[in-house]
């Protein structure tokens, strides 16, 4: 299959995580659309490593995953204990929490 096969999913993927990251309130639908753009960018990486036949793209996908890991379980502890004070992730409720 060619390359821009590949690529054209990954853009329609990063670009689906990017609206949902600008249109949704809800935090959880949120880490999901971050998610996905995490995912879009590893397809592409794996991709061009394919294509070259190099390593090294497939080496960074590692990175990007245990980045990705981190992120999510920061992010749902942080979701747990706001749901604890306030009873909901609404990120607009979310700004009166600001010191």
């Amino acid at each position: 299959m060619p390359l821009s096969y590949f690529l054209a999913l990954s853009a329609v993927l990063f670009t689906l995580g990017v609206l949902g990251v600008l249109t949704r309130r809800n935090a959880l639908v949120i880490f999901m659309s971050l998610e996905l753009m995490f995912n879009a960018a590893n397809l592409a990486f794996v991709s061009f490593a394919s294509y070259y036949e190099l390593l090294t793209g497939q080496i960074f996908v590692f990175f990007v995953m245990a980045v990705a890991a981190a992120e999510v379980a920061v992010g749902l502890a942080l979701m747990v204990a706001i749901f604890r004070s306030k009873h909901s992730i609404d990120i607009d409720q979310m700004s009166s929490l600001k010191g």
